[in-house]
């Protein structure tokens, strides 16, 4: 049994991520978390889970206060689910004192500006442009006459969860929207991008590599959005119904997309796309070295990628998985705040 210390394990996408891990059977658990009631929710859904308050990871003890536990607890991997926190073990890995399977230290960079990612892979990302507040008018303007739509996505460069995302139609309506968040969130103009709206099929493509080839991977697609309702771009980024697909120009654009990033891939990485008018996938967002919140969907019906990511990480031979489609389609995951996720196959639905 191989130790395994969580950091922000107390989220959705932690405790998911655990959960996964629990199936796999062969680990023992450590969670840690910056929020002690979100432990609380991990000790009472994992008993066997030790959990521990940890410093925020911008804190000058983060790097000791992990160290001191590896050696506690006797670690022998160390996972980091929020974005952020994965950003921080990953610059420091080398004063870490147990295993990390983490992206280079500059493709986890890449990844967390989604402006940047947007030029590294213009080829197959929606037309962009980074907030220039007296241009924005115009901006606005060419993206709408190349895109030929009068909708335009104002996204922040940095966050997850569709962070302070709107469609816009105007210069007045993104100024505004980004004064909001100027004056409340303190960010600046520059830290929001406009982006061509794509109006097509939403997905997700899971994966996991090792030494830049492509170990095992799937995609879904992104039904309908947890609270999408709430929010006032009409999606979360999270989906409420999510459903497995084989979709041959997702899996190859994703997979062109990750290599133009990092000819050396290692880890995950999850990559978020979405179709044209004319059903093209473009790539919206790449995730590096952590793992998208639904990571136990897959994991429910036999593609448990967490299991096979730390078991790569630790050395070990993995075989007889698929590089593609690691599961049939038409998988169902529908999921709920306050119930549990439920999974079942298309053609099992029930009239």
């Amino acid at each position: 049994m191989k130790n395994i210390l969580v950091m922000g394990a107390g989220g959705t996408a932690g405790i998911n991520f655990i959960e996964c891990l629990v199936k796999a059977g062969r680990y023992n658990i450590v969670g840690c978390d910056i929020n002690d009631w979100h432990l609380e929710i991990l000790k009472g859904k994992f008993k066997e889970v030790k959990t521990y308050v940890s410093p925020n990871c911008l804190d000058v003890t983060y790097n000791q206060f992990i160290n001191d536990l590896i050696v506690k607890e006797n670690i022998d991997f160390v996972h980091a689910q929020p974005d952020m926190e994965v950003e921080v073990l990953g610059k420091s890995r080398e004063q870490i004192k147990a295993i990390t399977f983490l992206p280079s230290d500059r493709m986890i960079s890449r990844c967390r500006d989604k402006y940047i990612t947007n030029r590294m892979l213009s080829a197959m990302t929606p037309l962009a442009y980074l907030v220039d507040e007296s241009l924005i008018h115009f901006q606005i303007l060419s993206i709408q006459e190349e895109a030929g739509n009068e909708k335009v996505w104002l996204r922040a460069v940095r966050g997850a969860g569709s962070r302070a995302a709107l469609p816009v139609t105007s210069a007045e309506q993104a100024l505004n929207w980004i004064k909001y968040w100027k004056e409340t969130k303190r960010l600046e103009a520059n830290d929001f991008m406009l982006s061509e709206f794509l109006p097509g099929k939403e997905y997700a493509f899971q994966s996991v590599w090792k030494d830049g080839k492509i170990v095992t991977s799937m995609a879904r697609e992104r039904v309908e959005y947890l609270m999408g309702n709430l929010f006032p771009s009409g999606q979360s980024s999270s989906p409420s119904v999510a459903v497995t697909v084989h979709n041959d120009a997702v899996n190859e654009t994703a997979t062109t997309a990750i290599r133009l990033l990092d000819s050396d891939a290692n880890g995950v990485f999850c990559i978020d796309m979405k179709e044209d008018v004319e059903g093209r996938p473009h790539v919206t967002e790449v995730n590096a070295g952590r793992f998208f919140t639904t990571s136990n969907f897959f994991a429910h019906f036999g593609a448990n990628m967490p299991d096979t990511y730390i078991q790569l990480g630790l050395g070990e031979e993995v075989t007889g998985l698929e590089q593609y489609n690691a599961l049939q389609k038409d998988l169902v995951w529908v999921r709920g705040v306050d119930v549990i996720p439920y999974g079942f196959a298309l053609g099992d639905k029930k009239q």
